[in-house]
């Protein structure tokens, strides 16, 4: 496994396993059945199944393979929940074009930067990603969460809503592909709010203890700290008090 953001040991819930991984469920890239550091995450809530794509942030020796898992798996929205430095520490490393003049050139892929649009808690940028042997191409919308701050968890958890709901309405095709530096911590928190969000649209019922434990069989550690855990249920508590005030 191709790795370098090293992952804290996530913390223990009582009866819901930390540590067991799934082969099955990484994602393997080309005939050659070489795999990154990420795994294919499949959610089944009130017989609804969600799924996505959670991997570890690029590193400079895994860019081309993080767009070939973008390309091959034909998914229309990447959500990024880091920013590229922290606190004087790389998170994540820069893995897109930053001029509109001036696409990223890859072995196989060449990346360009169509248009972006920069907001007080995320940023949307379109790319175009094309495949050089063949000239197909297909576009991206990548969608990078700014206001996690360098410890913790955000101060506003409607930002996070309303990040979380903007990055399922762009949802058009393929797994969503969410990462943050390890792709476990952030990552889990936004899938499973994700998972649930969808759920209270729909008037279903959901289980976040159940969420994550489904998480945590098909990749290690997913929401990493007791902090992200209480996290997921004021995100809950805030969209509920939202839709009783309208009420």
């Amino acid at each position: 496994m191709k790795s370098g953001y090293i992952a804290s040991p996530a913390f223990y819930l009582p009866g819901v396993s930390v540590s067991v991984i799934d082969d099955s469920t990484r994602v393997h890239l080309g005939n050659n059945q070489d795999y990154i550091n990420a795994s294919h995450i499949r959610i089944v809530n009130s017989e609804e199944e969600y799924f996505y794509i959670a991997t570890q942030g690029p590193l400079p020796g895994t860019i081309e393979d993080f767009w070939q898992m973008v390309s091959e798996n034909n998914s229309n929205v990447i959500a990024m929940i880091t920013r590229e430095l922290e606190g004087g520490i790389i998170k994540c490393y820069h893995y897109w074009p930053i001029s509109l003049k001036k696409p990223l050139e890859l072995r196989h892929f060449r990346i360009f930067l169509e248009n972006y649009q920069i907001f007080r808690y995320f940023t949307i940028r379109m790319f175009q990603v094309v495949e050089k042997s063949t000239g197909a191409s297909h576009f991206v919308k990548h969608l990078q969460f700014t206001k996690w701050p360098d410890h913790g968890t955000p101060a506003s958890a409607d930002y996070f809503i309303k990040y979380a709901r903007y990055v399922r309405k762009s949802h058009i095709t393929g797994p969503v592909v969410v990462h943050c530096s390890a792709g476990v911590g952030r990552t889990g928190v936004f899938i499973c709010m994700d998972v649930v969000f969808c759920a209270i649209e729909k008037n279903h019922s959901f289980n976040i203890r159940d969420i994550v434990a489904q998480m945590r069989e098909q990749r290690s550690g997913m929401i990493q700290t007791k902090e992200q855990y209480h996290f997921c249920y004021e995100i809950v508590l805030e969209v509920l008090r939202k839709l009783l005030t309208l009420d």
